[in-house]
């Protein structure tokens, strides 16, 4: 792999640092963590200008897959922003838990939490760093597949997180369990489609040298989601607000994906 593909890591390593201590003297004056998940998204348009703009490689590649990265990470990020923008001074469940979790020193543990968000923001950015120095100037069938993957985890997660804000958007659905559309089959829609879209990056990457690096993007996603601060965090918070509605919600639908319900 070209040498020159550390430099843009080292200055996404730094970048990304700075903004997360940023983020996290907001969040310590404000008494809320959960605006560390608006930058976590954010950071990635910000790596993806600085891999623009340092690696050698070709520049249609380039562009293509930089544009992939600030759609998505923008969109997700002005999501995200909405929400917890909309009730910035009622922290969310999962991040209250662990502030109680954590006391009394709550704040020295976030602190190490948001940069070890900025550290994952480079390490799953691998994809990035491999197909921005890949000076091929012919694009591959597996960047084009990637691209079109991408395309339908984009749009699925936009439906999935379109579907949900219209249902909490209805007062009539206080205190109750979002069941409709996309949601109606996995309980977790917009987790799958955010998974699938670091598959399309791991795909799109097998058109670079060193391309198979790539998977442990998806692989570290997967496990996240599954393990550490996606399905079990949401479930746990799902379960402590809504209780026998949420269980029952659990029995009938598939935890991840969409196209598998269970029976009742």
């Amino acid at each position: 792999m070209n040498n020159s593909v550390f430099l843009p890591v080292a200055v996404s390593l730094f970048v990304c640092s700075m903004i997360m201590t940023a983020v996290w003297l907001w969040a310590k004056k404000i008494k809320n963590a959960g605006i560390v998940d608006i930058f976590w998204s954010y950071n990635f348009p910000v790596i993806a200008v600085i891999v623009f703009f340092l690696a050698n490689g070709f520049e249609t590649r380039k562009l293509m897959i930089c544009a992939m990265v600030m759609i998505w990470g923008v969109r997700l990020g002005t999501h995200l922003g909405r929400r917890v923008i909309s009730h910035i001074h009622e922290e969310e469940g999962r991040y209250a838990q662990l502030r109680k979790e954590w006391a009394p020193i709550a704040e020295k543990k976030f602190f190490w939490f948001f940069q070890a968000q900025g550290v994952s923001n480079v390490l799953l950015a691998i994809p990035f760093f491999i197909i921005t120095q890949n000076q091929s100037p012919v694009l591959s069938f597996w960047e084009y597949t990637g691209l079109a993957i991408w395309i339908i985890a984009v749009t699925g997660e936009a439906i999935a997180d379109w579907q949900l804000d219209s249902f909490k958007k209805d007062p009539g659905n206080k205190g109750k369990v979002c069941d409709s559309g996309l949601w109606n089959y996995s309980r977790h829609p917009n987790y799958f489609f955010e998974w699938l879209i670091w598959v399309s990056y791991f795909i799109f990457a097998l058109g670079s040298p060193y391309g198979y690096l790539a998977m442990i993007s998806p692989a570290i996603i997967l496990y996240l989601l599954f393990n550490v601060t996606g399905i079990p965090a949401t479930e746990e918070q799902s379960l402590r607000s809504k209780g026998a509605l949420y269980e029952a919600y659990q029995k009938s639908t598939s935890a991840f994906f969409p196209w598998f319900k269970k029976s009742n």
